[in-house]
């Protein structure tokens, strides 16, 4: 029973009455909501949602084809937890936390039978734990007791559990030892392991949820150039089917400067799914070095995987994550997608014969999304550091809908969205972000970081983008009707500014190795360029240089390619010197 926290006394308590689909009632079984119950002869897992009179319902986290009425059901008495201790970096997980590597060696297959169950993280390996108390010394709830190697990139922090006492350490133990050994005792009685367990639809305790300053830098100049996201933050990725959801947070899984990544495949297809678990251990952590996985959990319950399960993943990718915001990291968690999570509601709540609200989902979708997303933030710990979560969440709305249930509702809770289009993806424009309808909640708050750390005209060059590519938008319907020719030769150098800055600085290509990623201050620098193209350009046109010159200078297409410069420094200023040389010579 690793996904409970329950005794050993686990007793038949019930019989199945019904089947439907992942739903099965049950009468006679004593438990109470949320408790994790075993369905059937072959103990399929499950959860406790709907208690009426002497009936039951149960929503079952795997295939229940060939369960019969007239089965027993056991109740453990506990709710759905999750394991937690050193051992969870470098793992894929399925929505329940089974680890799907060692079900497939138990199984010689990559097929699982259905009750097949492991504990969440290796209860015999032995980890070599170093204590930070000693004997003598007063700990209280949250303290860390002890450092364990977990991997060459995260030192695993051994805490008191949160709903311990604390007390006084009698004796404390340094070694290796199991995650089951007893490696601190107290006064108490209390005997504190490595590993703890945690129901995973309650938040862990904190001190106190602060405001978040510091920016998660993600290597998008779309995103930490135009619509910034706070560490501790909130994130939505709207946009239809190909406009590059999952691409986005491949990369910002792959090079947002979080500590610990934990990355949840809520019901996508199997082949993306595929593609991340076979990429990450092959990536190179930009920070450390070693492999990307070595500070990574995936949580993967893909489209063909039981709905059941589906509805749960992001509970368990949320828990995992304030486990190690409680260590004092900097935690991104990717949901992908939290449309599927909602489907999953849907259905579920469809057999339950609930009430329908708009589109079929439940009335209780927005307070579900809103729970989900009110577990992120930048807090400081019961232990005195100071750790985040920050959540992105895509959204697959049907048809690109923005206007439909899923997506209104995420969009009244998060603090950033960025919404995609597919017209800019048929275009070949990625990320595919369209800037005219995004925006950050956040950049006043992140704007100080960014003038101390990149530059102090930061957030003044940031808004002079903002309104040439505002402007663009307005001229852009003008040009529809009358053409490009019509306008006035100020607005047509604006379009053409316009056109640099969308494919020198919003363009940017995932797969080219070093335009992959783009710091901070290299953002900044290809925006420098693009202004002092601007600045040049209208100069020139005010001193009597037709329009159709300035356009056609030899120099401006190179702005194209500062992107793919390693060395892009001495290029940004060779490129902006004979920029400004080229058209002052033209008057």
């Amino acid at each position: 029973m690793s996904k409970a926290t329950a005794s050993d006394d686990v007793r038949e308590d019930g019989v199945i009455e019904s089947v439907s689909g992942p739903v099965v009632t049950a009468t006679d079984l004593q438990a109470r909501m949320n408790d994790v119950v075993y369905v059937g002869t072959e103990g399929l897992m499950g959860e406790v949602i709907e208690i009426e009179g002497d009936i039951t319902t149960i929503q079952v986290y795997e295939e229940t084809s060939g369960v019969a009425p007239g089965e027993p059901v056991e109740s453990t008495g506990a709710p759905l937890t999750v394991d937690l201790g050193p051992g969870m970096m470098d793992s894929i997980y399925d929505g329940v936390q089974r680890p799907l590597d060692v079900l497939e060696s138990k199984m010689n297959s990559a097929y699982l039978d259905r009750g097949v169950d492991a504990p969440g993280i290796d209860l015999e390996k032995e980890w070599e734990f170093n204590p930070e108390v000693e004997a003598g010394d007063q700990v209280t709830a949250g303290d860390i007791l002890g450092i364990v190697p977990e991997t060459e990139s995260i030192d695993h922090k051994v805490m008191v559990p949160p709903d311990s006492e604390g007390g006084e350490v009698v004796d404390v133990k340094s070694g290796e030892y199991t995650v089951d050994d007893t490696i601190v005792e107290l006064d108490t009685g209390e005997e504190i392991r490595m590993r703890q367990e945690w129901p995973v639809r309650e938040a862990r305790p904190t001190s106190e949820k602060e405001t978040p300053t510091e920016p998660l830098i993600s290597g998008q100049r779309i995103l930490d150039g135009l619509f910034p996201i706070a560490k501790g933050g909130t994130a939505a990725i709207p946009g239809p089917f190909g406009s590059g959801k999952t691409v986005t947070q491949h990369q910002l899984a792959k090079w947002a400067d979080a500590d610990i990544v934990v990355y949840v495949g809520c019901g996508e297809r199997g082949n993306e799914m595929t593609e991340v678990i076979e990429d990450f251990p092959e990536l190179e952590d930009p920070l450390t070095g070693n492999p990307l996985m070595d500070r990574t959990c995936l949580i993967a319950n893909t489209s063909n995987m039981p709905v059941a399960a589906r509805e749960s993943c992001v509970y368990t990718g949320i828990t995992i994550a304030e486990y190690f915001r409680d260590m004092g990291y900097d935690v991104a968690l990717m949901a992908d997608s939290t449309s599927r999570w909602a489907e999953a509601m849907r259905e579920i709540s469809s057999r339950l014969e609930e009430m329908p609200g708009e589109e079929g989902y439940p009335a209780y979708l927005a307070a579900r999304l809103a729970q989900f997303y009110e577990r992120a933030g930048y807090y400081q710990n019961k232990n005195g550091t100071e750790g985040s979560v920050s959540v992105i969440g895509a959204v697959s709305p049907p048809g690109g809908d923005f206007s439909e249930p899923v997506t209104q509702n995420t969009l009244r809770i998060v603090k950033t969205f960025w919404a995609l289009d597919a017209d800019l993806a048929e275009r070949r424009h990625f990320p595919a972000i369209n800037w005219n309808e995004s925006y950050s909640l956040y950049r006043d708050q992140l704007d100080p970081w960014f003038e101390e750390n990149v530059s102090e005209d930061w957030a003044e060059q940031r808004q002079w983008a903002i309104d040439t590519l505002d402007e663009e938008a307005e001229l852009q319907e003008i040009v529809q009707l009358v053409g490009k020719d019509a306008l006035p030769d100020d607005q047509q150098l604006t379009l053409e500014v316009a056109r640099y800055l969308r494919e020198a600085w919003l363009q940017q290509n995932a797969f080219h190795p070093t335009d992959t990623y783009c710091e901070p201050e290299k953002t900044y620098g290809i925006l420098g360029a693009i202004k002092t193209l601007n600045d040049e350009a209208f100069d020139a046109l005010d001193a009597g240089v037709p329009v159709e010159e300035i356009t056609d200078i030899d120099n401006a297409p190179r702005l194209n390619r500062i992107g793919v410069q390693e060395d892009y420094n001495e290029f940004i200023e060779e490129l902006e010197a004979d920029i400004t040389e080229e058209l002052r010579e033209k008057y």
